[in-house]
């Protein structure tokens, strides 16, 4: 899922998809986790948290997807859930995430989630297009 994710984005943003450097180990318990959603036993959907900053309160939302066989049937709706329950019992009291202008769905997603733009941050800040949200837990 995370292939199919990058290839969408490169196709978006005719690039490799996404430079951000992440490492699997940062998304291993207490400081992150990786979550896959199923639907009729299939992976559907994918999202992941990592901690951010030294301050141990924020939480960074990534390669969070849905497969075109999980669209419309509230599968990143309830990734999204899990993920931000999931950094709520790790004590975190935010999460914050990076997009970018050629995902419309995406952003219209995250603010009919509660999630409200904040200053960029992250790989990509400096670059036209991205866009950073937040939402406090």
């Amino acid at each position: 899922m995370v292939a199919d994710l990058l290839a969408d984005l490169g196709a978006r943003y005719n690039s490799s998809g996404d430079e951000t450097p992440v490492d699997a180990t940062e998304f291993d318990p207490p400081d992150g986790a990786f979550l896959v959603a199923f639907l009729d036993g299939e992976p559907v959907g994918c999202a992941g948290w990592r901690s951010h900053g030294t301050d141990g309160e924020t939480a960074e939302l990534k390669r969070m997807w849905t497969a075109p066989a999980g669209r419309r049937k509230g599968v990143a709706r309830a990734v999204l859930r899990a993920i931000e329950d999931s950094a709520r019992d790790a004590g975190r009291k935010r999460v914050i995430l990076e997009t970018g202008d050629k995902q419309p769905e995406a952003i219209a997603f995250y603010l009919a989630n509660g999630y409200e733009r904040i200053p960029d941050f992250g790989y990509y800040r400096n670059e036209p297009g991205v866009r950073s949200y937040g939402r406090t837990l």
